[in-house]
């Protein structure tokens, strides 16, 4: 099982409600494999945990790339600016 911690980035203002993000470097991904996003409790340069644990941001993985990796979607009913910490698994 792989894991790892990436930041997702919705842009400087005016921002926006959609941002996607691209894992590469996952050379024993299978096409068939499961993979996760998730948000934690964390904090970056731009927000604090709180913000983190209330921001109702939706996050979904695309299909993996075998070898290479899959791209994290991330969408929110806010229109939100700046980077938030996402945790991914896949197995």
């Amino acid at each position: 099982m792989a894991t790892d911690v990436a930041t997702i980035d919705f842009g400087a203002w005016p921002g926006g409600n959609t941002a996607e993000l691209a894992i590469t470097g996952q050379a024993a991904i299978l096409a068939t494999s499961f993979v996760e996003a998730f948000l934690m409790a964390e904090t970056t340069a731009d927000h604090n945990l709180e913000e983190h644990a209330i921001v109702p941001i939706v996050l979904r993985c695309g299909v993996p790339t075998a070898a290479t990796g899959f791209t994290i979607y991330a969408s929110c009913e806010w229109t939100l600016t700046g980077t938030f910490k996402v945790r991914w698994v896949w197995t």
